[in-house]
């Protein structure tokens, strides 16, 4: 057997039951972050929730690229397009915080979860359209049926808070460009410096908007000083999303993606649960069914893709030359 045999299959992970456990903690991690951020939608101004998040991500993060790389060398021999990849990649994220903290302002948590998970079937729109990348008709029926899962999710919410309800769609949006451009970063950075440099980034550009309009009467760009009570809940949605985060990613070496994929869409019912037990929120009918629509169409595109890639797969095996297989 050949040396090539084992990368091939090194991907697969190496404890995907352990893999398993940590995506459900993430799962169960992430909604309690972001309930934090909706009790401090009516009293901290959006930036302000902006600077700290990026704040304590760059104090956690750079503590443990100095530990690691004990240098920043490595920082200045990164070349113009990771530095582009990046600056893209920090303006996404910045308004990914912001829209999601918007929108969980006017929408219960349940739902602005749900509606959020239409990037799934966004990210297999922009590789057929974008990319060019082949989408059988089963996947595409399947992208129909999931957006029209989350207008049944919207329209409720529409009817009784307007265009704010169209906040999560932003971020499924931004999401996806997030994770293309983080796709592109991959393999000239490591995920550490990633996180140092997308803080930095991001840090700078909300500089800008705060010195030019920081007390001119556009709230959203005031910096305020939190009270004990606001700091208790910024800094818990920080620590705890940075905690989810890291979980997810160990999660990914441990388990295969096609494994971990469908776990995701747990964080669904732990932020109904979480949604109801904090705020006494509850989907209504109608976005319950919308739910369920959305996310059984998502879970039937991840079973497409990953049987569109195993077809890829064993075609490849039968093209390999006999030398490359003995």
């Amino acid at each position: 057997m050949s040396a090539s045999t084992p990368k091939t299959a090194s991907f697969e992970g190496d404890n995907p039951v352990l893999g398993i456990l940590l995506m459900v903690l993430f799962c169960m991690l992430i909604p309690f972050s972001d309930a934090c951020l909706k009790l401090l939608g009516e009293t901290v101004p959006v930036l302000t929730v902006i600077v700290v998040r990026f704040s304590l991500q760059f104090l956690f993060m750079g503590a443990i690229m100095l530990i690691r790389q004990r240098t920043i060398g490595h920082i200045f021999r990164l070349s113009s397009y990771i530095w582009w990849r990046l600056l893209i990649r920090a303006v996404m994220q910045i308004s990914g915080i912001a829209f999601i903290y918007i929108g969980l302002m006017y929408m219960p948590l349940a739902d602005t979860t749900a509606i959020c998970f239409i990037y799934p079937i966004l990210m297999l729109l922009v590789g057929h359209v974008v990319m060019k990348e082949v989408v059988g008709p089963h996947r595409i029926m399947a992208a129909l049926v999931g957006f029209a899962g989350t207008l049944m999710v919207v329209q409720p919410n529409f009817m009784e808070v307007g265009l704010n309800a169209l906040w999560p769609v932003g971020v499924a949006f931004t999401f996806v460009i997030f994770m293309l451009a983080t796709r592109q970063t991959s393999r000239g950075i490591d995920p550490v410096t990633v996180q140092v440099l997308s803080a930095v980034i991001a840090l700078v550009i909300v500089a800008v908007p705060i010195l030019l309009l920081n007390g001119d009467g556009f709230e959203a760009f005031d910096l305020k000083s939190p009270s004990r009570e606001e700091w208790l809940f910024l800094v818990g949605a920080g620590v705890i999303g940075s905690l989810g985060h890291l979980l997810m990613t160990a999660a990914v070496h441990l388990a295969p993606s096609a494994t971990l994929a469908p776990m995701q869409y747990l964080e669904i019912p732990f932020a109904t649960f979480i949604g109801w037990l904090i705020f006494s929120d509850l989907p209504n009918s109608l976005a319950a069914w919308g739910i369920a629509v959305t996310v059984a169409a998502g879970l039937y595109i991840i079973y497409r893709e990953q049987k569109a890639l195993n077809e890829s797969r064993r075609q490849s095996a039968i093209e390999l030359p006999a030398e490359e297989i003995i």
